[in-house]
Formats: structure tokens, C-alpha cells, sequence
């Protein structure tokens, strides 16, 4: 092989090695960055899960805890929160363009963004579209983001739009490894979810 087609062969591999990391992403810690690409490229290919866990909300005038159900279908999800700051239960449905809110003694909402109807309806600023790869120990691509790796080459934190997340533990479930604890710590708003059982499915082939 010629030394100008060896130099050409190293440069494309090069390239194919840092695409996995991706231009929107600042990576650091402990990790190794080829073991995060393979990582988070088997992680976005799942796209369909059931989550049971708890869910700790504290917000400038409300805090308390409550149950979660998180059903998620590709684009479709249907989040369930039971008992959270005393409001019973909530429901959030919907898909890209189209989102219901149903609160206990309250009614039904709909919007065209989740995030706007859960500012509107229950005062929280909780950047919803993000949370679908966020719960999955992934960026969202759509925006910047600083990552923080641990030594399993895992995300150990997070920062993107404003929030921090910090992976406190993992759980293998299905051949993936998994965020079993998280802390999301936004503005005026801090999360903690705790999930209890992860169901994990790819949909899409």
C-alpha cells in the first residue's frame, strides 16, 4: 500500500471514529470515546420502552413525590404521574405536533408541544422532548451538549439547554445498560427519577 492511500485510509477511519461522537457534543471523563460511540449507538436505536419507577419533583412553591408509568412507542408516549405535589393523577399523551394533558379534577388540555402544556397547566418548566433521550443515558441531538463520562464509558453527566443531569447508577436490562437512578437539576425545577423496572424494546428494524 502506497503511503499516500495509507495516510488517505487512516484519515477515514479517523472520521468514522469521531461521527459516532458527534459535533454538538463536548466529551470528557473517564471514558473511552470509541466505547461511548458504540454505546450510545445501540442506545438510540431503541426506541420503544415501559418505565416503572418514583418520581421526586421540587419546585420554588411545591415539592412532593409520586408514582411514574412511561409508555413510549416510537414517537407516541403516554407518561402517567400519580400522587406527585398533591395534584393526583396526571396523564401526558401524544406524539410531534399533537399533546394532551389530562389532570384529576381538572379536565383535559391539548397543545402542540408537551413542554408548553405543562408551563401552562401545572407551572413546570420540564423540557420534555429532551427527557425521551435523556432517560435513556443519551444527549439530545437537536441542541449543544457537555458530557461527563464514567469509567464504564457511560454518561455520568450532562449538561444541555440550561439542565444538568447527573446518572447516579445504571442497571443492565435486555443487553442494554441503562440509567436506573437520575437527578435533573433545571431552572426552578429539580427531578429525581428512580426507576424501578425498565421493559426496553426496538420497534423500529
Amino acid at each position: 500500500m502506497s503511503l499516500r492511500n495509507l495516510v488517505l485510509l487512516s484519515f477515514i477511519v479517523l472520521l468514522a471514529g469521531c461521527a459516532g461522537i458527534g459535533s454538538r457534543e463536548a466529551v470528557q471523563g473517564q471514558g473511552n470515546a470509541q466505547q461511548w460511540s458504540a454505546h450510545k449507538a445501540q442506545l438510540t436505536q431503541l426506541d420503544g420502552w415501559e418505565i416503572n419507577g418514583k418520581v421526586g419533583i421540587r419546585a420554588p412553591k411545591d415539592s412532593g413525590s409520586g408514582t411514574l408509568y412511561w409508555l413510549q412507542r416510537q414517537d407516541y408516549y403516554d407518561i402517567r404521574l400519580s400522587g406527585p405535589l398533591g395534584r393526583g393523577a396526571a396523564r401526558l399523551t401524544g406524539r410531534p405536533g399533537k399533546v394532551s394533558l389530562e389532570v384529576a379534577g381538572q379536565g383535559k388540555f391539548d397543545a402542540d408541544s408537551p413542554e408548553s402544556l405543562l408551563q401552562d397547566q401545572l407551572g413546570w418548566r420540564l423540557p420534555v422532548s429532551n427527557l425521551v433521550w435523556w432517560v435513556r443515558g443519551l444527549p439530545a441531538p437537536e441542541s449543544k451538549s457537555r458530557l461527563t463520562l464514567d469509567g464504564n464509558s457511560h454518561l455520568a453527566t450532562l449538561v444541555q439547554d440550561d439542565w444538568t443531569v447527573e446518572y447516579l447508577s445504571y442497571t443492565e436490562q435486555g443487553g442494554y445498560a441503562l440509567p436506573e437512578r437520575i437527578k435533573l437539576h433545571g431552572p426552578d425545577l429539580d427531578v429525581t427519577l428512580v426507576v424501578k423496572d425498565w421493559q426496553p424494546r426496538r420497534l423500529g428494524q
